[in-house]
């Protein structure tokens, strides 16, 4: 596949972007939200005495004003947080300062606006749900670079000070986007690895070729392609889109990228892309909804409110039921990723109502009806479960086995974005604006 490796800076600012590890500033004790669903990308923070309670009036330290709207989620690293947006047609990466609660700089990646559907237009014609646009994939950083991505197919690494290293677009080198409500993938550093997915209707019914969904590792110094696999699933149609992205698991043989997407979850060798093992037959529907991973399992809901699952994989050599420890189909989530602390999962589903299950056996301990639409996925923080809903109300509940409310909070704005934890502090990124909930350690 071609590559264009785009450099504004010269070789030798390009050298020094890679040798000089050490030069940055480390973070200390305080915990940073690197990525969508923070660190381990399991959506669970370290973070200790963090707020409860807030309002307009009460425990809201900042208020950001941000151009236009995106609903990616902040990646933060000591002082900078990192937002993406979508504005006028130019697609930006945009650094905040901490310290003075200040946009530092704004840098433009591309250009694009979402397409949204229009009277005539074909149902199988790409175009952008009204909830998100083009800026809808969250950046990550490893405290070195930070890496964007975006509806268009721009893929492209910064340094803190805003030089870019390389660019690259995706659907200009894969081809373009076939999926039917814009590309929402989020890119996932693992290493010296920047691993992004592409899961897209295969057309396979409308055309001799199908088009491909793909996984592909490029070099998050040089924008070089390390790896690339192709991911064709059983999929028809729409059931092939998915807007997830990957975790990594750790086991004793071995990291693995973790996927669901396509009526099929499956992991791959991080360094080489080579498949591992995979659960085909998971028939739903186009998924939004990501795979959590915890315990030695393989949390995973099929898409279009489907069933959830619980997967040892390494029992699947006796088959995809022996592999499945659990299975649970009431009120589940169609966009919100589970998350899983000690022995409890929690989830909610887009119609607020919010369950708690045993994450070994599946039995439910508790259902609570919140209320709302829920985009954003919940997070776990020192005891407590943060459910945000679209409405810009965030109920905080004891991370237990029964039901306990311990505060309900409110904002004026609305709250696609899932929430990120870092120093004391909480980010709640909302269509007007990034407001940081009390204050830093």
């Amino acid at each position: 596949m071609p590559m264009r490796l785009i450099f504004f800076k010269s070789t030798k600012t390009l050298l020094a972007a890679i040798v000089c590890v050490a030069a940055i500033a480390s973070p200390g004790s305080a915990e940073n939200w690197p990525q969508w669903r923070g660190p381990a990308g399991n959506s669970i923070s370290q973070e200790a005495n963090l707020p409860t309670r807030w309002s307009e009036k009460e425990n809201l330290t900042t208020r950001i004003s941000l151009p236009i709207s995106g609903t990616s989620t902040p990646a933060i690293w000591g002082d900078a947080v990192f937002l993406t947006v979508e504005e006028e047609g130019e697609l930006k990466l945009l650094k905040i300062d901490r310290t003075s609660n200040q946009i530092a700089w704004t840098r433009k990646v591309g250009e694009g606006t979402a397409n949204r559907k229009t009277e005539g237009s074909s149902s199988r014609a790409p175009k952008y749900h009204d909830l998100h646009n083009m800026a809808s994939p969250s950046p990550t950083t490893d405290g070195e670079v930070v890496i964007v991505h975006f509806g268009n197919g721009d893929l492209a690494a910064y340094n803190f000070d805003g030089d870019q290293l390389w660019k690259t677009n995706l659907a200009e080198d894969y081809g373009s986007y076939t999926v039917w409500w814009g590309h929402a993938n989020s890119p996932v550093l693992y290493k010296d690895l920047v691993i992004s997915v592409c899961m897209q209707d295969s057309l396979a019914d409308l055309r001799d070729e199908p088009v491909a969904s793909y996984i592909v590792a490029h070099h998050r110094l040089t924008g070089e392609e390390v790896w690339y696999t192709p991911r064709m699933t059983e999929a028809n149609a729409e059931e092939c889109d998915a807007y997830t992205t990957p975790v990594v698991r750790s086991t004793p043989d071995g990291d693995q990228i973790v996927v669901m997407g396509g009526n099929q979850l499956d992991a791959y060798d991080p360094q080489t892309g080579a498949q591992i093992w995979h659960i085909p037959g998971l028939v739903g529907g186009r998924t939004i909804t990501g795979p959590t991973v915890a315990n030695d399992l393989v949390y995973s809901t099929v898409g279009m409110r489907g069933e959830l699952n619980a997967f040892r994989p390494e029992k699947l050599d006796a088959g995809i039921d022996a592999a499945r420890v659990w299975s649970y189909d009431d009120n589940t989530p169609d966009t919100c990723c589970t998350v899983v602390f000690d022995d409890l999962l929690f989830m909610v589903s887009d119609n607020g109502i919010a369950s708690c299950l045993d994450s070994q056996s599946g039995k439910l301990h508790w259902r609570h009806r919140l209320g709302g639409d829920f985009k954003a996925s919940p997070i776990y923080a020192d005891g407590h479960i943060y459910f945000l809903n679209k409405e810009g109300e965030c109920t905080v509940v004891a991370a237990a086995d029964e039901y306990k409310e311990i505060g309900l909070n409110k904002l004026n704005d609305e709250f696609i974005a899932s929430p990120a934890v870092s120093d004391g502090q909480i980010f709640l990124r909302g269509k007007q604006a990034l407001y940081i909930i009390g204050d830093r350690k």
